[in-house]
């Protein structure tokens, strides 16, 4: 499971409906969103794509100037289960 939360930057003017875009895209949730055109995102593993897939598709949203990866937290889901489980049986 990979956790990625991002700050985009897109030009003021654009910046409802890059924020209707990315609402739009599986995996990724809007936390907050600045009339200057700054916007937090998290970004998250789906089934289908790999967050690190979503954020390069991120950048091809019209006003897109840039986008910054700012916290990454990867967890390997089968490994957090088998230590979950074994802390479970002592």
């Amino acid at each position: 499971m990979n956790i990625c939360g991002c700050l985009v930057h897109v030009t003021p003017d654009t910046v409802q409906s890059a924020k209707e875009a990315m609402a739009c895209v599986d995996g990724v949730e809007i936390h907050a969103a600045a009339e200057d055109g700054r916007i937090v995102v998290v970004v998250e593993d789906t089934a289908d794509k790999r967050a690190s897939d979503t954020i390069m598709d991120l950048h091809q949203i019209p006003g897109v100037i840039s986008l910054s990866l700012t916290y990454h937290h990867f967890e390997d889901l089968a490994e957090t289960h088998q230590q979950r489980d074994a802390s479970h049986q002592t």
